[in-house]
């Protein structure tokens, strides 16, 4: 079943040892590059020879079973015990990390929040899901950066762009697109009637300059003063960018720092990740059929959980998920959550390639 691993676990030694020379060594680029691959390749060969023990502990317990010495069968009958207990389980494993590796997962992520239906409120509920993802890029160790926000006079957000630097980020929130729907009281209601209220959420890898190019010429770039909250410096200099793309039409601005070159720079970043964000929806749209798993389309319509405050729940309803923790989730603490999430999807891909 695995027998085109035994190339791959030669390459793997090869690769060992090309790490350890000086040449790569003296080479950052090559050694970073080399590193990933090994870093990928680890645990499939570590669960390969996993495999190969217990298979081959099969085969030889196998031959000594009718042996005349009661003490080696005996010995034999357990092993092949242990054997056939543990390879069903192994065999799986292997076939999960088998399964094709989507290039993104390791990448930083942009993330887009977008209040939706329901006003004031939805802007209000945008933020807490800011907040929310941020406190929980502080509990593993990754770092968040706003690129561009429209902040309301309540304190919420019409939309917020930020960016989560770390390893695996896109792997872990790329299940996290799509709409989200909020039932609460408002501060705002006087009646204390619950209402509803939505926003969407989009997860983009970041994407290096060599992945996407942009044409100087297909852009327009306008200066203007920052506005909104933020002391004495606002207004004062033309530090805000507008970038227009002409060809997709796509607007993106960027306030957030005072330095104007800092802001064209994470204005470019931000045009790069949509425009390969709107290459990958093309190809998408053509395999769709084929890319639709447990967990969902993908699709940023599509409503994917809602958070109950009366009832402290939150659900998602791609997997039938239900949580009573709310307030531990709007926390950061949103690792079974995902973790279910990805469970769910591997779980849909492994029977896709059984299937095929």
């Amino acid at each position: 079943m695995f027998e085109k691993l035994e190339d791959t676990e030669i390459n793997f030694n090869k690769l060992s040892d090309e790490l350890a020379t000086p040449e790569v060594a003296a080479d950052p680029e090559k050694f970073a590059r080399l590193m990933r691959e090994h870093k990928r390749l680890t645990p499939i060969i570590e669960k390969y020879r996993e495999y190969k023990k217990y298979t081959s502990q099969q085969k030889e317990a196998e031959e000594l079973l009718n042996s005349s010495d009661s003490d080696i069968a005996e010995l034999a009958e357990m092993e092949l015990a242990e054997a056939k207990e543990k390879l069903p389980d192994i065999e799986k494993e292997l076939q999960i990390l088998l399964l094709p590796h989507d290039p993104n997962d390791e990448k930083n992520v942009i993330l887009e929040i977008r209040g939706g239906a329901g006003g004031e409120e939805a802007a209000l509920f945008a933020y807490v899901l800011y907040r929310m993802y941020t406190m929980y890029a502080a509990r593993v160790g990754w770092k968040t950066e706003i690129i561009n926000c429209n902040e309301t006079e309540l304190g919420g957000f019409k939309e917020v762009t930020f960016m989560i630097e770390g390893d695996g980020a896109y792997s872990r929130l790329k299940f996290e697109s799509g709409v989200h729907r909020v039932q609460r009281v408002p501060e705002t209601e006087a009646q204390g009637r619950i209402h509803t209220s939505t926003a969407t959420v989009a997860v983009l890898p970041e994407v290096e300059e060599v992945e996407v190019e942009i044409n100087q010429s297909d852009l327009i770039i306008e200066t203007c003063k920052s506005s909104g909250a933020g002391g004495q410096h606002v207004n004062k200099t033309e530090s805000a960018i507008r970038l227009i793309h002409k060809p997709t039409g796509i607007v993106i601005e960027c306030q957030d720092e005072r330095s104007q070159f800092k802001n064209r720079d994470k204005a470019m970043k931000l045009l790069r990740t949509k425009l390969y964000d709107m290459k990958q929806a093309e190809q998408d749209a053509k395999i769709a059929s084929e890319r639709r798993s447990q967990v969902g389309t993908g699709d940023r319509s599509e409503r994917i959980r809602t958070y109950n405050y009366p009832q402290s729940r939150v659900t998602d309803h791609r997997i039938g998920l239900t949580m009573h923790s709310l307030e531990a989730f709007l926390d950061g603490d949103l690792d079974e959550m995902l973790d279910a999430l990805a469970t769910a999807d591997t779980a849909a891909k492994l029977a896709k390639s059984i299937e095929g």
